[in-house]
């Protein structure tokens, strides 16, 4: 009993530190607007929603982390959407954010 209980520390612990999203290299072109940032000049190009696991075994994963992979997420789904900008449309929620692309030039 004590042996396992320490095998799902051992992995929650090591897990905890990993990130789960690569940013692509298109992704890497894309930046993120700051929230008073207006995009008014900018074309939009579509809504994005990205989704991470934010609980592991029960456990809730550091929200910087989940925070971190929804915006790499939506980096690189930008890209694929020929845009250069995102914005988030508000903060995460339970592993899930939406975000809006633009083309500015």
């Amino acid at each position: 009993m004590k042996f396992s209980t320490i095998a799902v520390i051992t992995c929650l612990l090591a897990t905890s530190a990993c990130t789960w999203v690569k940013l692509e290299k298109n992704g890497a072109i894309v930046r993120v607007a700051g929230a008073s940032e207006t995009l008014s000049g900018c074309t939009f190009k579509g809504d994005i929603t990205t989704t991470v696991t934010n609980r592991v075994v029960g456990v809730e994963r550091n929200s910087i982390k989940v925070a971190d992979e929804l915006e790499t997420l939506a980096r690189n789904e930008a890209a694929t959407l020929g845009a250069n900008v995102i914005k988030p449309k508000g903060a995460p929620v339970a592993g899930e954010q939406s975000f809006t692309a633009h083309l500015c030039l």
